[in-house]
């Protein structure tokens, strides 16, 4: 087992979905066996428009050949790893590479950094993530919400310190902190906006009365991906939840035919009719997603 570094970017022209599958040629099997069990982070390429740089991380669960594509392979992600970074990574922060391993022994970038699958030290990971899940302002939800654990809302605020790596990914793991990092990406992403309804609420405490909700459920192996997320107010979480309401592919806001006063649903929807959505696309709801909540969620 080690870590590595698997480069995606939105436009790929692979058959790929960061949260559940990376599809990758024979020449990186290797090094994509080299991973199984062990964590990757996601890279996007610095040519790539407002990249992101280092974004995400995610366990590799299994490698399959890929069933459609002959030499073609499949890293499984093990379901519930996938996690956005709280603060995207640039490839070379301070003017200094954070992936140390790929100068060469004159210290200049090598080859290897153009590498689609490259395996990552421990101390390269560590740096990454580091830099990644570095608060010193946490994003906590709200006190009071009953989906949040109690014992971590009552907890003052701190910084991410880890002793070493392995605590640092034991840490990660936990459904309480990665609550507190998806809420802080999605909202964001949002811009502490209500999708539904359009209102941005800020409290006398300075938080955004919105939570972060899940498109496709955790419980239902949903990940922690931020077009797997869209921010709600109390009210449109509620719905969302209970298939009151849900969005179509171009987000569309859909009323469901069981809603009992109809009238007072539609008059919370912001008068556009479609959600208020993030300006990137890339960080925009996946229509997969959305078509899961259509599907197991929303009743017509």
């Amino acid at each position: 087992m080690g870590y590595g570094v698997f480069i995606h970017r939105t436009d790929s022209i692979y058959d790929d979905s960061p949260a559940e599958r990376y599809q990758f040629p024979r020449q990186y099997l290797g090094r994509v066996r080299a991973c199984v069990g062990d964590w990757i982070v996601y890279y996007e390429p610095r040519k790539v428009r407002e990249t992101r740089g280092y974004y995400a991380m995610a366990r590799v669960q299994e490698v399959i050949e890929d069933p459609t594509a002959p030499g073609m392979y499949i890293a499984i992600i093990e379901p519930g790893t996938f996690l956005h970074f709280a603060n995207p990574v640039p490839f070379a922060p301070d003017g200094g590479v954070v992936e140390r391993g790929v100068r060469n022994e004159h210290g200049a970038i090598s080859g290897r950094a153009q590498s689609a699958v490259r395996p990552l030290s421990s101390a390269d990971f560590a740096r990454i993530l580091a830099r990644a899940f570095d608060e010193e302002q946490p994003v906590l939800p709200r006190i009071g919400e009953s989906h949040t654990p109690q014992q971590f809302t009552d907890q003052p605020q701190q910084p991410f310190i880890f002793d070493d790596v392995r605590n640092r990914v034991g840490t990660l793991t936990s459904r309480v902190v990665r609550d507190r990092v998806f809420r802080k990406i999605v909202l964001q992403a949002y811009d502490r906006r209500c999708a539904v309804t359009g209102l941005r609420l800020i409290n006398g405490g300075g938080r955004a009365e919105v939570d972060a909700a899940h498109i496709k459920l955790v419980e239902h192996n949903g990940p922690d991906d931020l077009r797997n997320g869209i921010a709600l107010s109390g009210t449109a979480h509620w719905m969302f939840d209970r298939g009151l309401i849900a969005l179509a592919d171009d987000l569309t806001i859909l009323v469901s035919r069981q809603v009992n006063d109809p009238d007072s649903v539609r008059a919370i929807i912001n008068r556009t009719g479609r959600a208020h959505a993030p300006e990137r696309p890339l960080e925009r709801p996946h229509p997969a997603f959305l078509q899961w909540h259509r599907d197991h969620c929303f009743k017509q």
